[in-house]
């Protein structure tokens, strides 16, 4: 149901007492250098904006290699969870994925806080690996 890297996060998280979910949780808020764009690299799409549900400009970067495989950067420190648990995954079960994984890593104390960001970044992540494959399907047809 979920890809392999997000559903080691989402066992890792559930297994967590709140409070220590609380400090993993910042740990990844933490790291976010890791998951921004590297110099050199190049991606088949960026959508780079600010949007009203977000008070940051959030970058979304995604390359899919010749193997189908998605590799997703972004420029926000708490996608870093969303970067690392969908690295490897297709566009495809991207889109699949359902969002109900979030109160799973973030649990029910703090969805109410934070869960929006998460929330709002998945759908971009899903946006872009939609027009990414309505690109890739335009190509074929060509």
């Amino acid at each position: 149901m979920y890809p392999t890297n997000l559903n080691k996060i989402i066992n890792l998280f559930e297994s967590l007492p709140e409070d220590e979910r609380r400090e993993t949780l910042v740990s990844y808020a933490d790291n976010p250098k890791k998951q921004e764009p590297r110099e050199g690299e190049n991606f088949d799409l960026v959508d780079v904006r600010k949007d009203e549900e977000c008070t940051d400009t959030v970058g979304v970067y995604l390359h899919v290699d010749k193997n189908g495989r998605a590799h997703i950067r972004m420029t926000r420190s708490m996608t870093a969870i969303l970067c690392k648990g969908l690295e490897g995954s297709t566009p495809q079960e991207i889109l699949d994925l359902p969002s109900d994984f979030v109160t799973r890593i973030v649990g029910k104390e703090l969805v109410r806080i934070r869960s929006q960001t998460v929330y709002y970044v998945l759908t971009r992540i899903k946006s872009i690996c939609k027009v990414w494959l309505h690109r890739q399907r335009m190509a074929q047809v060509a």
